[in-house]
């Protein structure tokens, strides 16, 4: 138990030794950027400049509580006025903020109309500069960690105005090869932070960074700042946590929305399928009532096709009855003509005139059979058992002569 507690005593000195502030959360960033050297060294690398050239800087403090709403959300700026009249806003973020290119437009815009009081000329204007240092990335399409934006002429691609600027560095997108001590660079990766000796290792050759990292190191150690850092880590933390929170409740709300589009579309797709299913039933009815109002319309057909094939057969019938009486009356004739030929073997005396009369009741009987046989005819012919051709067939003339004798 007392060699336990031993050990949990050295692991927190340990602890406690290896701890240094994480020069990315903005409270720490802001304490680093009081020093004028780091301050100094820091804005050379931003403007491309010597130290030398930058000179002194100025924090205008009063310009930091307008924003004190802002510095609860993780928004902590250093405003900083140069010798030659130039201003710098120079910010670290860690929570990610939507807009931001639209936000540092809006303050460099501000900072950049807040230098003239009334009655001042235009010509008093001076540079100014919006530096945004991102824990983040923002901009997901690249891998540029550190960018500039200005105003160009479009047409000729020329600068428009060099008085104003916007610079935005994001941490996450350092090079892990760049290794050098110098250049803006060297301070992006300074500022991710790390383990205490790879801060160090990153200061060397660096006379401003050095400065910076024996600051960073004296604040760790001071209890009542160190006090404030995890007042304010936490702060973040919970930001982050509450951010991270909102985010899954927003994907959450998402996919319940896709979820519920898709739904939608599915419903939508089912009433269309049931309206064409509805539609398609109405077509195959209506052919349906077609088809049985076509088998009506042909069994009525055949109805009256069989009533004109029985009237057909009746007068079929009629002509058959008709040929037959015309044939009993043939025959008939023909008795009386055999009769009359006996009556005129018995008389011999009249052998002259009964042949004659024999031959003209012939001639009568033919007469007779073939006006009955075309009489039969015609009357079929009239009826329209027979057409033209068959009636004039059976009458063995032609059917313009066959014309000519219903005439």
């Amino acid at each position: 138990m007392q060699q336990n507690n031993m050990t949990n005593q050295t692991t927190a000195a340990t602890s406690e030794e290896d701890f240094i502030m994480k020069p990315y959360i903005d409270w720490c960033f802001k304490e680093l950027m009081r020093n004028p050297n780091t301050r100094r060294g820091f804005i050379a690398e931003l403007l491309k400049l010597s130290p030398d050239q930058i000179g002194n800087t100025t924090i205008l403090e009063n310009e930091l509580s307008k924003r004190s709403e802002e510095e609860k959300k993780g928004v902590l700026d250093v405003h900083v006025l140069l010798e030659n009249g130039t201003q710098l806003d120079i910010e670290m973020q860690v929570v990610y903020m939507h807009y931001w290119d639209d936000r540092s437009l809006f303050y460099l815009c501000k900072m950049f109309s807040s230098q003239l009081h009334k009655g001042e000329d235009y010509d008093q204007l001076q540079k100014c500069v919006h530096v945004g240092v991102l824990n983040f990335t923002y901009y997901k399409n690249d891998d540029i960690c550190y960018r500039k934006a200005r105003i160009y002429d479009e047409e000729t691609g020329s600068l428009y105005s060099d008085k104003l600027e916007i610079q935005v560095l994001e941490l996450p997108k350092i090079p892990k090869e760049y290794h050098h001590p110098d250049g803006i660079i060297a301070w992006m990766k300074f500022f991710r932070g790390g383990k205490k000796e790879d801060l160090k290792e990153m200061s060397k050759g660096n006379s401003y960074l050095e400065e910076a990292y024996e600051d960073l190191m004296e604040m760790s150690q001071d209890e009542e700042k160190r006090r404030a850092y995890e007042a304010r880590e936490r702060a973040i933390r919970d930001q982050l946590s509450l951010q991270r929170q909102a985010e899954r409740t927003f994907q959450q709300l998402t996919d319940a929305q896709e979820k519920l589009e898709k739904a939608a579309r599915k419903i939508v797709e089912a009433e269309r399928k049931v309206v064409e299913a509805e539609q398609k039933a109405a077509v195959a009815e209506q052919k349906a009532v077609e088809a049985e109002q076509k088998a009506a319309v042909a069994e009525q057909k055949a109805v009256e096709a069989e009533q004109k094939a029985a009237v057909a057969e009746q007068k079929t019938a009629e002509a058959e009855r008709k040929t037959a009486e015309a044939e009993r009356k043939t025959v008939e004739a023909e008795q009386k003509t055999i009769e009359a030929e006996q009556r005129s073997e018995n008389t011999q005396g009249k052998l002259s005139e009964t042949q004659r009369l024999l031959e003209t009741v012939r001639a009568q009987k033919d007469a007779a059979h073939e006006q009955g046989r075309k009489d039969a005819v015609m009357e079929l012919y009239q009826e329209g058992v027979l057409n033209l051709e068959q009636a004039a067939s059976a009458c063995g003339m032609s059917p313009v002569d066959f014309q000519k004798q219903l005439v």
